[in-house]
């Protein structure tokens, strides 16, 4: 795999994570935003949506690390010359 197909498979792991993150968000504060004989909560918007979309980045870069280094031991595996 080239250089520049890590780069864009790490840019796009990272932006599902953050539209994951988003999703989360959106079922979660749907009923919160405006509640029954309430004013709104603000803090579904200044507190949870830039920790869930954080979360979100956070859980992509994890996960393209962690698939980084799984198909990096692959390869050396593969390469590596049998044992005698």
């Amino acid at each position: 795999m080239g250089q520049r197909a890590q780069a864009a498979g790490g840019c796009l792991t990272v932006a599902l994570g953050v539209g994951m993150g988003l999703v989360v968000w959106f079922v979660r504060a749907q009923g919160r935003v405006r509640r029954f004989e309430q004013g709104p909560d603000w803090s579904v918007f200044y507190a949870e949506l830039p920790l869930l979309t954080l979360a979100g980045t956070a859980t992509g870069l994890a996960a393209w690390a962690v698939l980084r280094g799984f198909t990096t031991r692959l390869k050396a595996r593969r390469s590596a010359p049998p044992a005698p």
